[in-house]
């Protein structure tokens, strides 16, 4: 029984943790085994021939944490840097702050590259910085490529070329947690050395797996890298890989049950048009608060975000008070303005194992809302916007052409 029910179903418009398919949960709907028996390795093994895949990698080696993505993160930074070692980081939001102030726990010489909340990485400053540093002191780039406080993608192709223009040899680690398997994302091409991602957004799984993959060139620096790691030092895991075991610890069974259920659906509907769907889903968003006649967070175009919408309300408007509403009345849950935006925007997720009529409700739900709280919305406006433009754009499901 939950513990505050409600008729129906929870519509979850958070950006993560996101809806579970049904085919995931009966997956993981299982009793526990033994993770050393013959069924669990060879799981594994295709799982991580499968991971590399939706990081579009051919030579990056994947890691399976039970962890969340700040766990992840930790195991980006502690396997290739070593303390006292220069980054530049990106602070963009909430989530690109925390992962700094871990950075700065973890002493590394964090350089920040501050820009306001709703505008994406300063990359003028980053090859301005790459220029002086002729003696190499900077050893990674941290990067989040999608910044769900705000709504913000960052461009990672263009931080690549700015490396290779400067002839720079820092490595290059970016968290994707709210970006992998529903945005474009190229680990290879792109020249990541480090990526992660969460299994609770994109992947739609519940949470509890941080997926970390590591190019060739950050394997060779977890080799001399100098912090401290345990749980999360690569070297157990590829010990293991060689045994053909896989497992330094006990890992969660009824995860990799999940997750195989989870990539089996990825690539049934192609990973291609998971990301088209997203950008569908993102677009209809959009149209939808221009109708209203409300501001994206993101000031602009070229940052907007695929997984996720912040809007920006009226001043006469406490943004918590929208989300309290949809959640105490509708069952409809959004996401919190949190920290420099905390009452001044609401958030839509648009990510993973999500359809257009679902989204469509969450619009109806969101125009409700609105109206309940003061704000002189047109009822239908929204969601009108967002069915004309979803009616001509959306294709037939792929399994049923």
């Amino acid at each position: 029984m939950d513990y505050v029910n409600g008729p129906g179903r929870n519509h979850l418009f958070v950006p993560g943790p996101v809806n579970i398919p049904d085919q995931v949960i009966r997956a993981m709907n299982r009793n526990n085994e033994d993770y050393r028996s013959p069924a669990i390795p060879a799981m594994t093994k295709t799982l991580l021939e499968d991971v590399k895949k939706i990081f579009k990698t051919t030579s990056g080696t994947p890691f399976l944490f039970p962890t969340t993505g700040t766990g992840a993160w930790e195991s980006a930074l502690t396997n290739t840097l070593s303390p006292g070692d220069r980054i530049v980081s990106f602070l963009i939001g909430q989530f690109s702050l925390l992962w700094i102030d871990q950075q700065q726990r973890l002493n590394f010489n964090v350089d920040v590259v501050e820009s306001d909340w709703g505008q994406g990485a300063n990359l003028e400053v980053l090859a301005s910085k790459l220029a002086a540093d002729t003696n190499h002191t900077i050893k990674a780039i941290c990067i989040v490529h999608n910044e769900t406080a705000t709504g913000v993608t960052n461009n990672l192709a263009t931080v690549r070329k700015i490396l290779d223009h400067y002839n720079h040899p820092a490595l290059f680690l970016v968290d994707g947690v709210s970006s992998i398997c529903a945005l474009d994302f190229r680990m290879d091409e792109w020249g990541v050395d480090v990526a992660l991602t969460g299994s609770q957004k994109a992947l739609s799984l519940p949470t509890g797996m941080g997926i970390v993959c590591a190019s060739p060139k950050a394997l060779e620096a977890s080799k001399t890298a100098k912090s401290v790691r345990v749980f999360f030092d690569w070297k157990d895991y590829l010990k293991f890989y060689k045994l053909g075991t896989y497992w330094p610890y006990t890992p969660s069974i009824q995860l990799l049950y999940g997750l195989r259920a989870a990539l089996d659906l990825i690539f049934e509907e192609g990973l291609e048009n998971v990301i088209a769907r997203h950008s569908r889903l993102a677009q209809a968003t959009r149209l939808a608060v221009e109708a209203w006649g409300l501001k994206n967070c993101t000031q602009k175009e070229e940052w907007f975000s695929d997984t996720v919408t912040a809007v920006v309300v009226p001043p006469y408007i406490e943004s918590s008070e929208i989300v309290r509403r949809a959640w105490k009345r509708y069952n409809l849950s959004l996401g919190l303005g949190l920290n420099k935006v905390a009452g001044k925007v609401f958030r839509i997720g648009h990510l993973g194992n999500l359809n257009e009529c679902q989204l469509l409700g969450c619009l109806a739900g969101v125009e409700m809302v609105l109206k309940d709280v003061g704000y002189p919305v047109k009822l239908g406006s929204g969601v009108a916007a967002a069915c004309a433009y979803l009616q001509n754009t959306t294709p037939l499901i792929p399994s049923r052409i």
